[in-house]
């Protein structure tokens, strides 16, 4: 049974039928950042595939991968302004507009799957709100594996970092640069294998998926394995177009967003393994930090938590709270 057959059939099992075919069927453009083979591309495929299938093909989806349609810093503004309906972005990459957008990329605050469940569940609130007032809605949130250290060259503290050009996504990265002495680089994910090559960039930190995804150890030789935090990949759509969805299609939309987020979270834990092994047979050093990294970067880590604490306000702490209380 296809993939696609078995949403549909799961649609129904949950009670949702197809809706009628409509007379003026939606095609929206779904944007997506990472490569097609990055299982949160594989995913989001899936999700418009449930979607056009649970609503009869009422709304079809196009999925455009790889920052083929917009690059991935210009996917949430697409949405926002209406250009697409639709795409999944890393929030933390525009933590600069709100601080809350940066909840997950907090260094060593979750450092596994069950507790970056947790945190996401204590800051859903806050985060949907903050959407909402930029006309966004969620739809689902994907988690990547942990977070480690990608290094050209062996480094065993923080003082070897010092001047080294690492590649910065958001705010959390840039500051992580700055605070261990290195150079930030700001540099999509879709440019990543290039800017390694070409020497743009001779660091990052990143999940293991990334690293496979883009075979970093054709230019990299070392991976710590810090697991520093979780961030997570969001699925948006524009509020307006959000409410001027049948009741009927918000709903299919809905289970099929559930789905999706439960396959792709599947999908990252099982992902995990399987990406630590590709490194390490691409010929990398895949290995835990040593003592005196791992002690330098969670000193570190204390700082962009009490920096994130101070920006956020009671709101932050409310957040940390909530996380803190449920483990």
């Amino acid at each position: 049974m296809t993939t696609t057959r078995k949403l549909a059939t799961a649609l129904m099992a949950g009670g949702i039928m197809f809706a009628p075919l409509a007379a003026m069927a939606q095609e929206w453009d779904l944007p997506m950042a990472y490569s097609a083979s990055n299982f949160h591309s594989v995913t989001g495929v899936e999700f418009g595939d449930c979607v056009t299938t649970g609503t009869g093909g009422d709304i079809t989806i196009t999925v455009h991968p790889g920052g083929s349609l917009f690059k991935g810093g210009d996917i949430k503004r697409a949405v926002q302004t209406g250009q697409v309906q639709l795409g999944e972005r890393l929030l933390s990459g525009h933590q600069n507009e709100n601080a809350i957008f940066g909840y997950d990329s907090v260094p060593f605050l979750a450092t596994s799957f069950d507790a970056s469940d947790a945190l996401y569940a204590a800051a859903k609130p806050a985060l949907e709100a903050a959407l909402a007032e930029q006309n966004l809605t969620l739809l689902y949130a994907v988690p990547w594996p942990a977070q480690g250290l990608y290094f050209r060259d062996e480094v065993t503290s923080v003082a070897d970092m010092q001047g080294i050009k690492f590649r910065s996504y958001n705010s959390a990265t840039a500051r992580l640069a700055e605070l261990t002495g290195m150079l930030p680089v700001s540099i999509e994910a879709a440019e990543i294998s290039q800017a390694f090559t070409t020497g743009v960039a001779d660091s990052m930190i990143s999940s293991a998926a990334t690293g496979y995804d883009r075979k970093v150890w054709e230019s990299l030789g070392y991976f710590y394995d810090v697991q520093a935090w979780l961030p997570r990949n969001y699925m948006i759509i524009n509020s307006d177009i959000w409410n001027e969805t049948s009741e009927a299609n918000q709903n299919v939309i809905t289970a099929c967003a559930n789905m999706a987020e439960y396959a792709g979270t599947w999908r990252a834990k099982e992902y995990t393994g399987f990406t630590l092994q590709g490194l390490r047979d691409g010929g990398m050093t895949v290995s835990p930090p040593s003592d005196q990294m791992r002690s330098d970067l969670e000193a570190i880590g204390a700082t962009m938590t009490a920096e994130w604490l101070e920006a956020t306000g009671d709101q932050g702490q409310s957040i940390v709270d909530a996380f803190m209380a449920s483990q």
